[in-house]
């Protein structure tokens, strides 16, 4: 199996220097408030409209096929040939679209952005591996999203990340969710969708920096696993709460645990809980102190928080076009009289005016001041959440799978030895 993953590792690197500039978009992005007009379609496609119900149809197969090799047949090599299909066909046939990752932002601008419908198929994208995640957990990362199976199939040698980087670097996908849904409710840019990694492999080309950026993962991927999904997935932070409140969850052993240890170091993404004794998280009056003092943290984060993100929404807005546009013209006013920039040539055939413009920019800014509160508060709430968590009771008697971290891909079944109720023959073939 490593052989045929080091020759998957040299076509991929291969293939993504094959081009320079290729479209970011999983999505169609939506026109934000330009002077640019979209040309008027001469004819309706509805093979591309029907290609995207298709794509609905093949992810909920693909979701409940997983479901059905974690919970029934206890396969890992099911799994595996199933994130094969997917990559070949969420990931290259179909170029990374559509995508729940970059989903997130078009539901946020359907949301809170004016004059934008959310397509139905979009909408189903975003919704249904939350639904999934809810059931059985994140059966989306373990074999649909071709984002993740790409990072996958380069593990070589996995390292194991120290506790406290982990939960330091596990912050940063919900402060990456809380810009993403703000600059894309601000009709500002779809973030996640212009720094995806993982498009110049799909479509055989992208930036430069998006290709260094992308071989970079793949190369760190080989060692600490699937790093974008740890440490950057923002729609992962969701999958993450809705796998941790899932009704049914992959299980390490089909029955009981016998904590034989097998299963110790399995998991490359260091999503397995080991027992750990009464006598060693007896709780005690400094962790309730403790526990208290974070409680009461909660709220004064939220706020802390709410505060910084709205008291920097000049800087935050600055990257909105007409906000820059406005910026640029009111500190060099003689860009006017200059011609070349593209930016400016369009406002001055637009024929609107400097404070019609000026008016635009403090909108949105506007908007982001406001935007700021929830987005701080939003990351304040996680981060006293994050510090809550740390001090809760909990008892251990076996190795579980760790319900948010764990994202299905099984391996951990292969480990145990242990063999299922009712006589038949284990897993181990």
């Amino acid at each position: 199996m490593i052989g045929m993953k080091h020759i998957l590792l040299f076509l991929i690197l291969l293939v993504s220097f094959q081009g320079m500039d290729a479209q970011v978009q999983r999505f169609p992005k939506p026109e934000f408030q330009t002077a640019y007009k979209v040309p008027t379609t001469v004819e309706p496609a509805p093979t591309s409209l029907l290609m995207e119900y298709v794509d609905v149809l093949v992810l909920v197969v693909v979701m409940s096929l997983t479901a059905w090799f974690i919970f029934k047949k206890r396969s890992r090599k099911g799994i595996l040939w199933l994130s094969v299909f997917s990559l070949a066909y969420f990931g290259f046939y179909r170029e990374g679209c559509i995508c729940s990752v970059g989903s997130v932002q078009n539901v946020s601008l359907a949301l809170f952005g004016e004059g934008y419908t959310l397509p139905l198929t979009v909408l189903l994208f975003f919704a249904l591996p939350l639904l999934f995640s809810l059931a059985v957990g994140r059966v989306f990362c373990a074999a649909a999203c071709p984002l993740g199976v790409v990072q996958d199939l380069v593990i070589v040698k996995p390292i194991k990340v120290a506790p406290w980087v982990q939960k330091s670097l596990g912050l940063f996908p919900y402060v990456y969710l809380a810009l993403a849904v703000l600059y894309a409710a601000t009709g500002t840019d779809f973030m996640i969708c212009r720094y995806d990694p993982f498009v110049g492999i799909f479509r055989l080309g992208a930036g430069f920096n998006m290709i260094v950026l992308g071989i970079c993962l793949l190369v760190i991927g080989m060692f600490v696993a699937r790093p974008y999904c740890r440490f950057i997935c923002p729609y992962g932070a969701l999958l993450r709460v809705g796998s941790h409140l899932s009704k049914n969850h992959l299980s390490i052993t089909p029955s009981n645990c016998i904590n034989c240890k097998l299963c110790k170091n399995a998991c490359p993404f260091d999503a397995i809980d080991f027992p750990v004794e009464e006598k060693e998280n007896k709780a005690t009056r400094t962790d309730f102190r403790k526990f208290m003092l974070y409680l009461v943290l909660i709220p004064i984060l939220m706020a802390a928080g709410g505060w910084m993100m709205s008291a920097s929404h000049r800087l935050l807005a600055s990257v909105h076009q007409d906000v820059a546009l406005s910026e640029i013209i009111s500190k060099h006013p003689e860009v006017l009289l200059q011609k070349g920039n593209v930016d400016v040539d369009t406002f001055l055939a637009s024929g609107m005016s400097l404070e019609t413009l000026n008016k635009k920019a403090e909108v949105v800014r506007e908007k982001f001041r406001v935007g700021g509160w929830y987005a701080g508060a939003f990351i304040g709430l996680v981060l006293g959440l994050m510090l809550l968590n740390e001090v809760v009771f909990r008892k251990r008697e076996i190795h579980t799978a760790n319900r948010s971290n764990c994202i299905s891909c099984g391996r951990c079944m292969d480990f145990c030895p242990v063999e299922p109720t009712g006589g038949k023959k284990g897993k181990k073939k």
